[in-house]
């Protein structure tokens, strides 16, 4: 005969209570809440997708950079397109290839094709960080939109029954008071995920711009060396 239960019986009974008040708790809050829920699971997706983009060995691993200058200074060119083309999925690589491609042409042609192929790459690392800031935009206005629906119920009871039902007037204002915290909460963290993703998109637009800059320098330099 079994006393008492065991730590596992004990967990499973309190994650199973605790989420059947979740779900309670959030219906409570109305039809307004489908849209709140829907704009955290996008705007969850949308960081942790952009943030496996963003990483610095996915843009301008430093490695490569190096080996691609190096190339460059030894004026293997087609060594260093080959290194480009296979590591055409990092930004440094294109912009690389781009430049070389463009190897002997005059310092301002080179220039402005380097910072066309550099804003393109800028606006593919800013992709996807618009659809965070737009949660963070719209979840505290779907929770006020709540706010205002509990409170239009509150004034239907008030208007059908009196002001003396506590319990029907206490349902109008719990839902404007869960939506309201519902969309803060999914603002809150998305404005700070929103926040980090742009800074993180500076941090590396710099360092590909200077990569580009010192790859400009060596094609410059080597044509210098071959005039001379």
């Amino acid at each position: 005969m079994r006393l008492g239960w065991g730590p596992v019986e004990s967990l499973r009974c309190a994650w199973e209570h605790g989420l059947s008040e979740l779900v309670e708790f959030l219906v409570s809050g109305g039809p307004v809440m489908v849209p709140i829920g829907l704009c955290s699971v996008v705007g969850a997706a949308a960081f942790l997708w952009r943030m496996a983009m963003v990483r610095r060995s996915a843009v301008v691993p430093r490695a490569l950079t190096v080996e691609i200058e190096e190339l460059i200074k030894q004026r293997r060119f087609d060594d260093a397109l080959t290194t480009c083309r296979k590591n055409d999925h990092t930004s440094v690589a294109r912009v690389a290839e781009a430049a070389i491609g463009l190897r002997g042409r005059p310092r301002p042609v080179i220039k402005e094709r380097l910072e066309e192929v550099g804003r393109r790459e800028a606006a593919e690392l800013e992709r996807g960080a618009e659809v965070v800031g737009t949660v963070a935009s719209i979840s505290p206005l779907l929770g006020l939109l709540g706010t205002v629906w509990g409170m239009i119920q509150t004034f239907e009871v008030i208007q059908v029954q009196g002001p003396g039902v506590i319990g029907s007037l206490a349902g109008g204002i719990s839902q404007a008071l869960i939506t309201t915290m519902a969309g803060l909460s999914v603002a809150i963290p998305a404005v700070v995920a929103h926040r980090w993703l742009l800074a993180r998109v500076d941090d590396l637009t710099l360092d590909l711009e200077d990569s580009a800059l010192q790859i400009l320098d060596l094609l410059g330099a080597g044509s210098d060396e071959e005039r001379t």
